[in-house]
């Protein structure tokens, strides 16, 4: 039995998903009481700490030349024991410049696990299970976050066991079980070599601006969604807590669901459905004046995020099975852009009108509506956007760093093995 289970790469990336938030929601949940009470943090601090945090995801493509290094695999246990060490040394660090680098440590562990992650799941799975399972890994995500704050809480308010404690928990969680993965599961072979160059494709040029679109509006919810709440409707740190746990227990009952009615319903269908709604909430976002609905449509943006596993699985069926690995460090780079510019710009917005931000917003989520009018009914090679083909059997020469072939080679298979 358990030599099957070994056996299943599927089993690996729940396991390895379930990691994640042991340490990203300790790190998270505490952040902000330990800044301040421990190292003493001002707002300067904490927005320099933010920006830090997010240069890891926009350094992400360099994931593809770590691959000249490592096998993708190896990548991944690296990346999530390098996470969970950054955030269990976190609480011994409690200075500025200490908490600055453990936040980078953290970062570049969390970031470059989700890119190699992103790119393992879309090699190993079939692309008929991958909406589903993708489904599935945001409900795992989902259920040891619960977990992880339940633990938080307990261990906080009733044990009263500090923030080391606390940190070294989480983040030691994270690491033993990447050990585990990297001891008990075999190596899984690549179905297609991988190029181990940076490349960039004319005919992903629309999954390239899907990714960075929702990039800029997951960016709008999460920085000033929740500082509306509390800015306009004065809620609680116990209030947001509960919004929190609400959209948690949302995606482990719903997430897999979602993906299985993409699977069905095809990613057109899919982001078109997402994008009307996003409108309409980005829009109500703008000119709500009653706490409650403001809840409801916080609890309905976080929901609709979950259909975004659409543009994964339409660039799973579009793309050269070789460009996979290098384009999810790509496209995570192109997602962060907008985390590393927009805070600021819309911060400078949203002093002159909130609800301003909130129509930016809604002028993306149009933005991204129209774009998901061409993606295909039934994307293929050669079949990537409507009205637009190209013929599956000519790929056309990818705009690759130059890099020697036979040190790849060389590189490559030494540490492999």
């Amino acid at each position: 039995m358990l030599a099957r289970l070994r056996q299943r790469p599927d089993l690996l990336l729940l396991l390895m998903a379930s990691a994640v938030p042991l340490s990203f929601a300790t790190w998270s949940a505490l952040l902000n009481n330990f800044a301040i009470e421990r190292a003493a943090f001002t707002g300067v601090e904490i927005g320099i700490l933010q920006s830090l945090r997010e240069v890891p995801g926009f350094m992400a493509f360099t994931v593809v030349f770590l691959l000249l290094l490592v096998r993708e695999q190896s990548l991944a246990y690296l990346s999530l024991l390098l996470l969970g060490i950054g955030t269990l040394i976190t609480g011994w660090f409690p200075t500025v410049i200490g908490l600055y680098a453990t936040t980078v440590a953290m970062s570049i562990g969390y970031h470059y696990y989700e890119t190699v992650q992103s790119s393992l799941a879309l090699q190993w799975l079939d692309k008929k299970d991958t909406p589903e399972f993708l489904g599935k890994v945001i409900a795992v995500g989902s259920l040891t976050s619960m977990a992880s704050f339940a633990l938080i809480w307990l261990c906080s308010d009733l044990l009263d066991l500090g923030y080391r404690f606390i940190y070294a928990a989480g983040g030691g969680a994270t690491a033993a079980i990447a050990i585990t993965c990297w001891l008990v599961f075999p190596r899984f072979e690549e179905k297609v070599e991988q190029h181990k160059t940076m490349v960039l494709r004319r005919r992903y040029w629309l999954y390239y601006l899907l990714t960075f679109l929702s990039g800029a509006r997951r960016q709008i919810f999460v920085v000033f969604a929740g500082f509306l709440m509390v800015e306009k409707f004065g809620y609680s740190v116990g209030a947001i807590s509960v919004l929190f746990l609400v959209n948690a227990t949302l995606n482990v009952l719903f997430a897999h669901r979602i993906g299985r009615i993409v699977g069905k319903v095809g990613e057109r269908s899919a982001l078109v459905f997402e994008y009307t709604g996003l409108i309409v909430i980005f829009t109500a976002y703008a000119f709500v004046t009653n706490a409650t609905l403001a809840a409801g449509l916080y609890i309905a943006d976080h929901f609709f995020f979950a259909l975004a596993i659409a543009i994964k699985t339409y660039f799973q069926k579009i793309a050269d099975p070789a460009d996979i690995a290098s384009t999810a460090g790509v496209a995570f780079t192109i997602n962060h852009i907008a985390a590393v510019v927009l805070p600021v710009v819309l911060g400078l917005v949203w002093v002159i009108s909130p609800a301003l931000v909130f129509l930016v917003g809604a002028g993306l989520a149009l933005a991204s509506l129209l774009c998901s009018l061409m993606v295909p009914p039934r994307p293929a090679p050669g079949n990537e956007t409507v009205g637009i083909r190209t013929s599956s059997a000519v790929v056309e020469p990818a705009m690759e760093s130059q890099i020697d072939a036979t040190a790849r080679s060389k590189a490559g298979s030494a540490i492999s093995r």
